[in-house]
């Protein structure tokens, strides 16, 4: 109406809230040694800088650390992370500056990275998976072997058994390995259980390109035994024997189904002079379901092991999604440095302890304790 409210007494408040930074001001700590000149013997005495004081001008471990946080959990590439630093807090920090504190957290979690390793040897159930990378343009192989709290990353020039064994974990491992049925693997001496969404996407493949029915039963009853163990987790109890016998029996008709789809006149084992005709990629995949079915169906009788290998598989799409975001490695010793950091984070975050943090106590040579 127009009358002023000047001296009217407040009703009630209506609040809104705005969240801001302020703006980012570099400090500089300047560190005084005193220089005495003893009157008895006229030597000259310096007193001691702080022992990470070690440059007459240099970066704090604050800033290295955020830097280690771009590159190795961001994967934000050395002159990008230069940039960053300049337009946000005035900072020109060098990719040689970055680099150097890399090696430096590398040293220091020599020993943390062997002590992930003794944890995932002995771990019940482990992943492992593996997938290509470049270091100096050439391509080398990225090997992982996991669980849900542990991260080892290992990097070769190989992918086969040389590379695992240089690795050092599935020549000591003794409980169950869960991989995509890649050969190497299936040489150590532990238990082994393939991942069936692999075998799923095969079967579908089948499904649709050969119109074979035992390859949609099949992967439908692989469906219907993962939400049957799937419940038994979910209500803590144990597996029904008779219910297991049972699927395993389904399991054994649906391969039986298989082979009428595919006799032998389709998969013929020789012909003529060139030795063996290949078999068709049906029969070959019936194959591995006849040959292994303990590794496929292992998460059928033991409830600890998991119907997939999603756990690698998460573990290794964050090392690919670094390359392709950085690129290549320049040389050998930064790929090392990267997987064994990038090793450390994944760790951490699996125990839910904060990154940042981390890192900075990884350049203090005190690594975060992990259970």
């Amino acid at each position: 109406c127009g009358h002023t409210l000047e001296d009217v007494e407040v009703e009630a408040y209506e609040k809104r809230q705005v969240f801001d930074i302020p703006p980012v001001n570099l400090i500089v700590t300047e560190h005084r040694s005193q220089i005495k000149i003893c009157p008895c013997c006229g030597k000259l005495n310096k007193a001691e800088f702080p022992e990470s004081v070690n440059s007459p001008v240099q970066y704090s471990r604050n800033i290295l650390a955020s830097a280690i946080y771009f590159k190795n959990h961001h994967f934000i590439p050395y002159e990008r992370i230069s940039e960053l630093f300049n337009d946000v807090m005035g900072i020109k920090i060098c990719s040689a500056t970055i680099i150097k504190a890399e090696r430096e957290c590398f040293q220091n979690l020599e020993e943390f990275e062997n002590l992930i390793r003794e944890k995932v040897i002995a771990s019940p159930v482990i992943h492992c998976d593996e997938t290509g990378m470049k270091v100096q343009g050439k391509r080398h192989w990225l090997h992982v072997a996991s669980t849900d709290k542990y991260t080892c990353y290992f990097t070769h020039a190989k992918r086969g058994s040389e590379a695992i064994d240089a690795m050092g974990i599935l020549p000591e491992f003794k409980g169950v390995a869960v991989h995509d049925g890649w050969k190497p693997y299936n040489s150590y001496n532990c238990d082994h259980a393939l991942c069936n969404v692999h075998l799923q996407r095969e079967l579908t493949g089948i499904e649709e390109n050969y119109k074979q029915q035992w390859a949609k039963d099949m992967s439908e009853l692989l469906s219907e035994m993962k939400k049957y163990t799937d419940e038994c987790k979910e209500q803590v109890k144990d597996l029904d024997f008779e219910q297991v016998k049972a699927l395993e029996k389904r399991f054994n008709a649906v391969v039986a189904k298989g082979i009428e789809e595919n006799p032998p006149s389709l998969n013929p084992e020789r012909q003529g002079k060139r030795g063996k005709n290949p078999k068709t990629k049906a029969r070959n995949l019936l194959d591995r379901f006849i040959e292994h079915k303990d590794k496929i169906l292992r998460f059928l009788t033991d409830l600890k092991v998991p119907f997939e290998n999603n756990q690698a598989e998460r573990d290794v799409r964050m090392m690919k999604l670094q390359q392709k975001t950085s690129g290549t490695f320049r040389t050998t010793r930064g790929a090392e440095a990267f997987c064994r950091i990038r090793a450390y984070i994944s760790t951490i975050r699996k125990n839910g302890l904060p990154v940042l943090e981390g890192i900075l106590a990884a350049l203090k040579g005190a690594p975060l304790t992990i259970p």
